[in-house]
C-alpha cells in the first residue's frame, strides 16, 4: 500500500522569523489523520531567519534528529554540548529523562534551512545524550544517518528504526528492499522525480506499507531520507 503526502498539504506555521511545514500534527497544527507513521512522530521543515532561533527549552523521551539542508544552526544544551551544524552534518539528541537546549541560526546573513525529525524511543526515561555525524552523499549509494546501535556508521538511535540519506544517480533508479513486517517512509528533501511510481518533489512524503521494495528515481535528481520502521 502506497500513500502520498504532498508538500502543499502539510501544516503550516509562520512567525516573523520562522517558517515551518509540518508533515504530521505538531504544536498548533492538528490533523487526526496525520499523527505520525509508526514511531516516526515529527518531520518539520524549518526556515529560520538570520540571527534568530529557539531559545532554551526542554524535551523529554524523544529521539530528535536534525538534518541540515542549507545555512547554519548553532546548538547548545545543558550537558555542555555546543556546535554549529552545516550542510553535511547531522545531529541526534536523545532527550531521555529531560534535556534543555537552544537552536539558533548560526549566521547573521543566511537563512537556516533544515529538517527536524522526532522518533519515539523504544523505552522511556533513558539517559539524555548528544551526537553528531559528518557525511557526504555519493549518487546512488544510501548513507546511514541513524541506526540501532549505530550500525553501518550511523548515529545510534534508541529505537528499532533506521534513517538513511539518498542522492539518486540520474542514470539509473535506486531500489530499496523492505524486510517482511517493516514499513518505510520516504521524505523528499530536494529535487524531483518519482517514488514508488508516483511523481514526487521536495517536501513530499511517501508512506509504503506491505510492499517488498520501493524504487526512487531522480528526474534528474532527488535527495531523500528513507525511514525504515517497525
Amino acid at each position: 500500500m502506497i500513500e502520498i503526502r504532498k508538500s502543499a498539504d502539510r501544516g503550516r506555521s509562520r512567525t516573523s522569523w520562522l517558517e515551518s511545514r509540518h508533515t504530521f500534527s505538531f504544536a498548533h497544527y492538528y490533523d487526526p489523520a496525520q499523527m505520525g507513521f509508526g514511531p516516526l512522530r515529527v518531520i518539520n521543515e524549518d526556515w529560520i531567519a538570520p540571527g534568530r532561533g529557539f531559545g532554551a527549552h526542554g524535551h523529554r523521551d524523544m529521539e530528535i534528529l536534525t538534518y541540515m539542508l542549507d545555512g547554519a544552526l548553532a546548538h547548545r544544551d545543558g550537558q555542555g554540548n555546543a556546535s554549529t551544524l552545516r550542510r553535511g552534518r547531522a545531529q541526534l539528541m536523545h532527550a531521555g529523562r529531560g534535556i534543555v537546549h537552544s537552536e539558533m541560526n548560526g549566521s547573521a546573513e543566511e537563512t537556516a534551512h533544515l529538517l527536524q525529525i522526532w522518533i519515539e524511543p523504544d523505552r522511556l526515561g533513558l539517559a539524555p545524550g548528544y551526537a553528531e555525524l559528518d557525511f557526504a552523499l555519493q549518487p546512488g549509494a544510501p548513507r546511514a544517518i541513524a541506526t540501532p546501535a549505530g550500525g553501518g556508521g550511523g548515529l545510534a538511535i534508541q529505537q528499532d528504526a533506521s534513517v538513511c540519506a539518498l542522492q539518486t544517480d540520474s542514470e539509473r533508479p535506486f531500489e530499496y528492499t523492505i524486510a517482511p513486517g517493516r514499513q518505510v517512509w520516504v521524505q523528499v528533501a530536494a529535487g524531483e522525480g518519482s517514488v514508488a511510481g508516483h511523481r514526487a518533489e521536495a517536501g513530499d512524503g511517501v508512506a509504503i506499507r506491505k510492499e517488498a521494495t520501493v524504487e526512487v528515481v531522480g528526474a534528474p535528481e532527488i535527495e531523500a531520507l528513507i525511514f525504515d520502521l517497525p
